[in-house]
């Protein structure tokens, strides 16, 4: 197995081992038992150094970790919007791969959108209305 596919996999686990319920407790029990034996080292720079060290430590690691399961999520997504843009007959496969065109043809598209939401806006205002009216009726 190829080092880049270890550490995807320890990334992965880590990444959801550190965004559980269980991880947010831990790291809570950790700061209050630290803070606790604040008074038994009278507040010292060492104690005050240990958990800015661990901490900093641990932040700095996890930005790693996070950051390339959030990229592989997201080449996912946008792997996942390709084909559906691809199949689409109405769709325009020019927006297959958009997320890596220059800034400026994504301020285009963005724009593009952007007016025809405008459009479409007062369509979508009735539909609205309409259907909370049929709502209401019903009750």
């Amino acid at each position: 197995m190829s080092l880049h596919n270890l550490f995807r996999r320890f990334a992965k686990a880590t990444s959801h081992a550190i965004g559980s319920p269980f991880a947010f407790v831990l790291a809570f029990a950790i700061v209050v038992a630290w803070a606790i034996t604040g008074p038994f080292f009278d507040f010292s720079e060492t104690w005050q150094l240990v958990i800015n060290t661990g901490t900093t430590i641990i932040t700095f690691l996890v930005v790693f970790m996070i950051q390339n399961t959030q990229n592989r999520d997201s080449r996912a997504v946008h792997l996942k919007l390709d084909e559906l843009i691809r199949v689409m007959k109405e769709a325009r496969n020019e927006l297959v791969d958009v997320e890596d065109k220059a800034d400026e043809v994504l301020d285009r598209y963005q724009a593009e959108f952007k007016c025809l939401e405008d459009i479409r806006e007062p369509d979508l205002k009735r539909e609205r209305e309409a259907t909370e009216s049929a709502a209401t009726r019903r009750y």
